[in-house]
């Protein structure tokens, strides 16, 4: 176990303890929102609400990477009353529910494309909520903790290029390490991911041949060989049960699974490992767009982790436009206005980095600007 597992062993509980709870979260918020006589059949309205003390149900789908997330916050804000029934279905689900108007909010870790925008029911707001760490996880018998790997080292076991452990690739890397000749398995998403969008961003950046045989960045790409895997959850459990297999997992679950990862050659050339502080090196000194569709992969930031992904909370602007109650829409805005404040230092507590103030500004400022049919949102 290398020492940044060992720093974040309290973490591994913590995660644990999440996960756990949120099961009872979820499966409450699905009673709630299956007996409820005031939910929609149809629309956002999905989600049931009772005006008194703002209690009721609200109902998520989409990031994996955020699930722990929202299900900590819908567990704290549970005993107020609110009920969050969150499903890590993957970022593209979450974002065709909202666009189909059966969730009251999405989870994309990717922002939404233009052509996602223009499909969906009205205009969306896309709030930066945390940042993760997308990990090159492995399960090798008898190889050392500690593996450094680059851009086009990674892109190329990806590809197939790379077949044994004790490549001279990797060897070049990593001199003076035992190598097992251990077969090389890939382990990759097989549903529309955005971690998947993160980390075939990195690949692209540093391999055109990678580009070529997959395609372009995103949630879903033409995987070259490997086993496909659903959810974080899925992936982790594939990586467990293979020896010899290498996959890309979000932190929180590379930890909560006691994983090995790689230390990663970052845009400045040095190797980091995906710690806490890596993370939020990230995002010092991005640009901001003006609908807050950031990006973290790559940063120039020579202390960043560099393969690290922006996870965004996605509602309508104007919820009861498209069919939420305005009872509905004010629990929305409580959950995410818990999130922009108490629930940024939970974030820390289950290995995600929580907003630097200037998006942390910007996201506040958006939540003040939702509208119930063209009023302001209490």
């Amino acid at each position: 176990m290398t020492k940044e597992m060992t720093v974040g062993t309290p973490r591994i509980f913590a995660l644990a303890a999440v996960l756990t709870a949120s099961l009872a979260v979820a499966a409450c918020g699905s009673s709630n929102s299956s007996s409820s006589s005031g939910a929609s059949s149809s629309g956002a309205g999905a989600g049931s609400s009772s005006s008194s003390g703002g209690s009721g149900t609200i109902n998520g789908a989409g990031s994996t990477l955020a699930a722990p997330i929202y299900q900590q916050w819908g567990s704290t804000l549970s005993k107020q009353g609110l009920v969050v029934n969150y499903q890590a279905t993957g970022s593209g689900a979450g974002v065709a529910a909202l666009q189909s108007g059966t969730v009251d909010f999405a989870g994309s870790d990717p922002p939404m494309k233009p052509s996602e925008i223009t499909a969906a029911k009205g205009p969306v707001a896309m709030f930066p909520i945390a940042f993760g760490a997308i990990t090159v996880s492995y399960h090798v018998s008898g190889l050392s903790p500690g593996l450094k790997l680059d851009g086009p080292t990674i892109a190329n076991i990806f590809l197939g290029k790379i077949k044994t452990w004790n490549d001279p690739a990797i060897k070049a890397l990593n001199p003076g390490v035992n190598l097992p000749s251990t077969a090389i398995t890939v382990v990759h998403r097989s549903d529309s991911s955005g971690t998947t969008k993160g980390f075939t961003t990195f690949l692209s950046d540093y391999s055109p041949a990678w580009t070529a045989a997959a395609g372009p960045p995103d949630k879903i790409v033409k995987w070259p060989l490997g086993t496909g895997a659903k959810g974080n959850a899925g992936v982790a459990a594939a990586i467990q049960q293979t020896s010899g297999s290498i996959g890309y997992l979000d932190q929180a679950y590379a930890l909560q699974n006691h994983f090995e990862y790689a230390t990663v050659k970052n845009k400045a050339g040095k190797y980091v490992v995906p710690t806490l502080p890596a993370t939020s090196a990230a995002a010092v000194g991005i640009s901001i767009p003006s609908n807050l569709a950031i990006s973290t992969v790559n940063s120039s930031n020579p202390a960043a982790y560099p393969i690290v992904s922006q996870t965004f909370l996605i509602v309508y602007k104007d919820m009861c436009k498209e069919g939420v109650s305005k009872s509905t829409a004010g629990l929305v805005k409580k959950f995410i206005t818990y999130g922009l404040g108490p629930g940024q230092a939970v974030e820390k507590q289950l290995s995600y980095a929580p907003l630097p103030a200037t998006i942390l500004a910007k996201d506040q400022a958006q939540l003040q600007a939702l509208t119930c049919n063209g009023s302001p949102l209490s």
